[in-house]
């Protein structure tokens, strides 16, 4: 299935995106409208408070739209967002490959209890799953609202202000030109200064306002469609171009397929699984996990006093304390508290230059491929750091790993002691560097 079909299969509002979609076949770089639309909103620095954050500046292509500021990554790994000094308390996932995500749900499974049965939740995006896809009927459409109106990442104090600085920008396709109607709004005489500052308020008639709301949720489903499209998600890897027959993987990368799918386990979350209809493999079952990963003690979160009264007693409870806020999902949490969602490995080596370095794990504490899966093999090997707070650099020189961050719900049968041999470490992060897009162009085979 095409990535067009596929959008308008995702997205609940199928009737407005198949008609933007009608109205022209391909935009000049093979682009349709509403792709090439998402594309200019992705990369607008305006549709910030300060005109200075876009989509992009924690989501590069540059490194698989993900965090691509170096010095941002080498420490606390979170982004610093359009106000000077305010910082998020993630690092930025990867916007490739969202669109994929179904809507959160769970399933029931009996595997580990016969008698009673588990919820697995599958799907959503950010971390904690809380851009559930409900909404809009896309989880990466639901995900695109938040980072406008968060005031520690692009800060804007009203939906109105996204609107009205879309609608008076010079993309080369408008939002009126996929989305009719969508700039049909009476601004008020102030609304530039009421977009410049923390808690502004944009005072619209009730008919503005629910024109306001409409076109913000177009806005979201444009940049879905972007995140969607063969230039963000495009399945051009190496390993792609080895499902084609087009290349052979090296003996090392075989290798570490080999124990990707086996010994390491990797294969057991990052699946390797064609999709329903033939898709390439996304690298992930979209479901939840908690890997024991230790606190990353460079986030400067910890001292967002404003933001997090909690201080260096905060800890992420990831999927669980986002179950908690729901009523309807609440009996779940504990069992779900500290798990994150399990990302994509597609791009997860991509940098712009050899050396660059990129942050992994849902809080960055990682600061390498080699130290992801050496924590992955020999987490409960190794003694515990007396520190909580011990640098991965520090760990690794002193032959422990520090406490996880949330000391419950850890995955204990598939990762921890895997009896890896460095050599088989070191395969297993040339086979994920088959992974990164821009090998080949598939739409040429």
């Amino acid at each position: 299935m095409g990535n067009s079909s596929r959008l308008s299969t995702r997205l609940g509002r199928i009737t407005v995106v198949a008609t933007a979609l009608a109205s022209g076949a391909a935009w000049a770089d093979g682009l349709t409208p509403i792709e090439t639309l998402g594309r200019s909103m992705f990369f607008d620095a305006d549709l910030s408070i300060g005109r200075n954050q876009s989509c992009a500046s924690c989501h590069g292509p540059e490194v698989g739209f993900t965090g691509p500021v170096e010095s941002f990554n080498e420490a606390g790994a979170v982004y610093e967002g359009s106000v000077a000094g305010r910082f998020g308390n993630r690092k930025p996932p990867s916007a490739a490959y969202a669109a994929t995500s179904p809507i959160l749900h769970f399933v029931l499974e009996r595997a580990n209890n016969p008698i009673k049965a588990e919820a697995l939740f599958v799907g959503g995006n950010f971390w904690d799953g809380r851009a559930t896809g409900e909404r809009l009927g896309n989880p990466a459409a639901d995900q695109a609202q938040g980072p406008f109106l968060n005031p520690l990442e692009q800060a804007l104090p009203d939906s109105a202000c996204v609107v009205q600085r879309a609608c008076s920008a010079s993309y080369p396709v408008a939002l009126a030109d996929v989305f009719a109607g969508a700039c049909d709004v009476t601004w008020p005489a102030d609304v530039e200064a009421a977009c410049s500052i923390d808690g502004g308020v944009v005072l619209l008639s009730a008919s503005d306002r629910a024109r306001v709301d409409q076109t913000y949720d177009e806005i979201a489903l444009a940049i879905a469609a972007y995140e969607d499209s063969p230039e963000v998600s495009g399945y051009s890897s190496k390993y792609d171009a080895y499902l084609a027959g087009l290349v052979a993987l090296s003996q090392q990368e075989k290798r570490g397929l080999n124990l990707f799918r086996g010994k390491g386990k990797c294969a057991n979350c990052h699946t390797l699984d064609a999709g329903p209809d033939g898709e390439p493999p996304l690298f992930t079952d979209h479901t939840f996990d908690n890997l024991g990963v230790p606190r990353n003690p460079d986030n400067p979160f910890y001292g967002q006093s404003l933001f997090n009264p909690l201080g260096a007693n905060w800890i992420d409870s990831g999927l669980g304390a986002f179950l908690a806020s729901r009523i309807d999902y609440q009996a779940y949490a504990p069992v779900n508290l500290g798990k994150q969602r399990v990302p994509t490995l597609r791009n997860v080596a991509k940098r712009p230059f050899p050396g660059f370095v990129k942050a992994f794990g849902h809080n960055g504490y990682f600061k390498s491929l080699k130290g992801v899966v050496h924590f992955y093999n020999t987490r409960d090997a190794k003694p515990t750091c007396p520190d909580l707070f011990t640098r991965e650099v520090d760990a690794l020189a002193q032959g422990c790993w520090p406490a996880p961050e949330v000391d419950i719900n850890v995955n204990v049968s598939e990762i921890g002691d895997l009896h890896l041999t460095d050599a088989q470490e070191d395969a297993i992060v040339a086979f994920l560097a088959t992974l990164s897009d821009g090998y080949f162009d598939p739409a040429g085979q």
